[in-house]
């Protein structure tokens, strides 16, 4: 069997179009959660609505931390780069010197939904297996 790999910008849409279809499903099972639940809440709800605060300051948090890491590896990168360039130029290895980068947005972007896409995914299976 042959495994391709998918691209960054292929895996990217992915995600985003997964994500977009797992939200609104978290979203419409906990507002419906939210609007039957009875007074007092049962120690299931409590748990669940303090998870829905939580989780989303967490993913939050997640991804701006792996966009600032893939800000800090093209950083680290374009370093590497730009202190090589000069034995690069002496030995005569003028088509390396600099190296296209089309991807570097999409790998930031992909840095950065994938804390919210793991969530989400997550709790779209979770709250699809409960019973209201």
């Amino acid at each position: 069997m042959i495994y391709r790999r998918r691209s960054l910008s292929a895996e990217l849409i992915r995600k985003a179009l997964e994500l977009s279809l797992a939200a609104p499903q978290v979203v419409a099972h906990r507002s419906w959660r939210m609007a039957t639940a009875g007074y007092p809440l049962s120690a299931r709800d409590r748990t669940e609505f303090t998870r829905m605060g939580s989780e989303k300051v967490e993913a939050y948090y997640q991804s701006w931390a792996a966009i600032w890491m893939q800000f800090y590896r093209i950083q680290m990168e374009f370093m590497v780069e730009w202190m090589t360039l000069p034995l690069r130029l002496a030995s005569g290895d003028y088509l390396r010197i600099s190296r296209p980068r089309g991807d570097l947005v999409t790998s930031v972007l992909a840095a950065g939904i994938g804390p919210m896409h793991s969530k989400a995914i997550a709790n779209q299976k979770r709250l699809s297996r409960q019973r209201t």
